[in-house]
C-alpha cells in the first residue's frame, strides 16, 4: 500500500515531494460493464478480495477502462493503518446516498458509519443505525451523476466533509463507480447490479398495524374489529414478541395465543393479514426443541476458541444461528413449515444486527467465528459478518416462507440489513421516537434508502418510543400513507396510537389519509411494479425532476411519489 502522509511537518513535507518519482503509480482498473469501472489498489489481485456480497453475481473484467473516464479513486493507507480511498469532485456537486442515516436529504458534510447498531432513538449525531449501505450517489451541477460503491462488508468510515473519502477497518476492497448521464441512471444501474426488490403481496403495499404488543390475542382481534367498526381501511395486524412463550421463537405463549390459528383464521374472515416477529436469538433450554436441534445442527455462531456463542437478549442466554452457513439457513427456513401452516402470511425479522444485551458493543464479539460459505467469503470472524448477518438471516426466512407457501408472494420485513438486502426483504427505519424531529426525519431517510437501491421501506409512523400528541400523529399519518412501507407502530407503555386514539378529529384526518392511499393503490402497485422491473425508488426526491437545478437539492420536506 502506498503510504499517504499526513503527519509530517510542512518543511519536510516539501522535501519528500521534491524527492518524489515524477509519476504516481495509477490503481488497477477494469471495465466490468458500459461505463461502470472496477478499481484495486496497485498490486492487488482479484484473487484477494473478498467475494462481493452487495453485487446479485461477479462481475468479470470486460476490457481496460476507458482512458478519459472522469472518475477516478485515490488509494491510500491511513496513520492507523486502515485502509481507504478518497476522489475528489467538482464544487457544486451534490452527494446522497449512504443509505439508512438520520438528518438531511444533502449528505455533503457527513461523517457516516456502516455498521449495523442497535440504535434506539437515534438522531443526527447518531453516525450508524440499522443497515449499512457503503454507497454514495453524486449529482454534478450539470445534472450527470455518478456512484460510489466501497465491496466490502467490513465497518467502514464514509467522510463527505471535503471529498469522498471511506475508510475499511477489513482488508483491501474493490471500489467500484458507475459514470451515467443523471442520477436516475446511477439508481437503476446500481439496481441491476445488486438486485431488486420481488413484487410484494399487495395487502403489503396496504396500512399495517402494530404495537410491542398487543397482548392477548383477543386484544389483537379488538383492535381489528376497530377498524373495521369505523371503516379506517387496513389490511394487516402484527404480533410482536410477547405471543411468544417465554420470548422463544416459534413458540406461543399458552395463555394469551394458545391457538395461533384461530387468531388468524379471525383476522382472515375480517379481511386481515398476519405478520409475526422473529429474532436471531435462541433461547438456551435443553428442554426446548429448536435449542436442542440447533446444537445438534452445529448451528450456532462460534466463540474464538470453538464454543456456542452465548449472548443475552429478551429471552436471556441465547445461542445465534450461523445465517451465513447454507445448512444452517436450510435448517432455519424448514422450522417455516409448521409455522405458516397456522396461518401466519408474513415473518419480521428484528433484532438482527445482531443485537446483544448487556455488552457495550450491543453485539457479539468480533473474534467470534463463522462458517461461511465459500461464495460469501469462508470460514471468518464476525468483523467481516457483522453487517451481513441481519442479510443473510432474512434471506433464510424468506427462503424458507416461500418453499413453505410456493404459491405465494412472500412477505419478510427486516430491521437490520445491507446493500443489495432488497432482494430478500422489506426494512423500516427502526426505533424512532415520537417528536417533530423524527416525523420530519421519515422524509429524507426513505429518499435517501431508495436512492441505495431500498425502495420498499418506511418509518414508524406515530413514533415508536414516547406518546407525543394528536396534531403530530395526525400529521405523520398524512406523509406515512404516502411512503412506501406504512405502517403504525409504538413501544411498550406508551399510549395507544390506533388512528381513533387521539379523538374524533384525529380520527377523520387518519381516515381520510389512508383512504387516499387506498384510492391509490393501482398506482401504488404500479410503482413497486416499476421498482420492482428498473429499480427506480418509490418516492423520489425533487431534483430528479430537474437534477441542474440547484434549488432542488436540498430539499427535505416533500417527495415525487413516482
Amino acid at each position: 500500500m502506498p503510504f499517504r502522509p499526513t503527519t509530517f511537518p510542512a518543511m519536510l513535507l516539501t522535501a519528500l515531494t521534491l524527492l518524489a518519482p515524477a509519476t504516481t503509480a495509477q490503481p488497477q482498473a477494469e471495465l466490468i460493464a458500459d461505463r461502470v469501472v472496477r478499481f484495486t489498489d496497485v498490486g492487488v489481485a482479484a484473487e484477494d478480495l473478498k467475494p462481493s456480497i452487495a453485487l446479485l453475481h461477479p462481475y468479470p473484467a470486460i476490457g481496460n477502462a476507458p482512458e478519459d473516464f472522469p472518475i477516478q479513486p485515490t488509494f491510500f493507507e491511513t496513520d492507523e493503518g486502515k485502509e481507504a480511498f478518497s476522489i475528489d469532485f467538482a464544487p457544486g456537486t451534490s452527494l446522497y446516498g449512504t443509505g439508512e442515516v438520520a438528518g438531511p436529504l444533502l449528505r455533503n458534510g457527513r461523517v457516516i458509519e456502516c455498521w449495523n447498531y442497535d440504535a434506539y432513538g437515534y438522531g443526527d449525531d447518531t453516525p450508524h443505525l440499522y443497515q449499512s449501505h457503503p454507497w454514495v450517489l453524486a449529482v454534478r451541477p450539470d445534472g450527470s451523476a455518478f456512484g460510489v460503491l466501497a465491496d466490502t462488508t467490513y465497518r467502514l468510515r464514509i467522510d463527505l466533509t471535503s471529498s469522498i473519502e471511506m475508510t475499511s477497518d477489513g482488508p483491501d476492497f474493490a471500489v467500484i463507480i458507475i459514470d451515467r448521464d443523471s442520477p436516475q441512471e446511477v439508481v437503476t444501474t446500481l439496481a441491476e447490479m445488486t438486485g431488486k426488490i420481488e413484487m410484494p403481496p399487495l395487502w403489503a403495499i396496504g396500512y399495517h398495524q402494530c404495537r410491542y404488543s398487543y397482548y392477548p390475542d383477543t386484544r389483537v382481534l379488538e383492535v381489528a374489529k376497530g377498524f373495521r367498526d369505523r371503516n379506517i381501511p387496513a389490511d394487516v395486524m402484527w404480533m410482536d414478541i410477547d405471543y411468544m412463550d417465554g420470548y422463544r421463537v416459534f413458540t406461543f405463549d399458552p395463555v394469551g395465543f394458545s391457538n395461533p390459528a384461530f387468531v388468524n383464521g379471525q383476522l382472515h374472515d375480517m379481511g386481515f393479514h398476519s405478520v409475526w416477529m422473529l429474532d436471531p436469538g435462541v433461547k438456551v433450554d435443553p428442554d426446548y426443541a429448536i435449542s436442542r436441534q440447533g446444537t445438534i445442527n452445529n448451528a450456532w455462531v462460534k466463540t474464538a476458541d470453538g464454543e456456542d456463542y452465548v449472548g443475552e437478549v429478551w429471552p436471556g442466554p441465547c445461542n445465534f444461528p450461523d445465517f451465513t452457513n447454507a445448512e444452517v439457513r436450510l435448517w432455519w427456513g424448514g422450522l417455516f413449515k409448521h409455522f405458516v401452516k397456522l396461518g401466519i402470511d408474513g415473518v419480521w425479522n428484528d433484532m438482527n444486527e445482531p443485537a446483544v444485551f448487556n455488552v457495550e458493543s450491543k453485539t457479539m464479539p468480533l473474534d467470534n467465528i463463522h462458517l461461511a460459505d465459500e461464495d460469501l467469503g469462508g470460514e471468518g470472524t464476525h468483523a467481516q459478518y457483522h453487517n451481513i448477518y441481519g442479510m443473510q438471516m432474512v434471506r433464510a426466512s424468506r427462503e424458507g416462507v416461500m418453499k413453505a407457501k410456493p404459491d405465494k408472494r412472500p412477505f419478510v420485513l427486516s430491521r437490520a440489513n445491507y446493500l443489495g438486502g432488497q432482494r430478500y426483504a422489506a426494512t423500516w427505519s427502526g426505533d424512532n421516537t415520537a417528536d417533530w424531529y423524527h416525523l420530519e426525519s421519515s422524509v429524507p431517510m426513505t429518499i435517501n434508502l431508495g436512492l441505495s437501491g431500498n425502495p420498499f421501506t418506511g418509518p414508524d409512523i406515530g413514533g415508536f418510543a414516547g406518546n407525543g400528541d394528536g396534531e403530530m400523529f395526525a400529521r405523520w399519518m398524512g406523509v406515512g400513507a404516502m411512503l412506501p412501507f406504512a405502517r403504525g407502530h409504538t413501544g411498550k407503555g406508551n399510549i395507544d396510537k390506533e388512528p381513533w386514539s387521539f379523538g374524533p378529529e384525529v380520527e377523520a384526518t387518519s381516515r381520510r389519509a389512508l383512504e387516499r392511499r387506498y384510492r391509490m393503490m393501482p398506482y401504488f402497485y404500479t410503482l413497486f411494479r416499476e421498482a420492482h422491473e428498473t429499480g427506480m425508488p418509490i418516492i423520489r426526491p425533487l431534483f430528479f425532476l430537474d437534477p441542474t437545478d440547484p434549488a432542488l437539492r436540498s430539499e427535505d420536506d416533500a417527495f415525487l411519489l413516482g
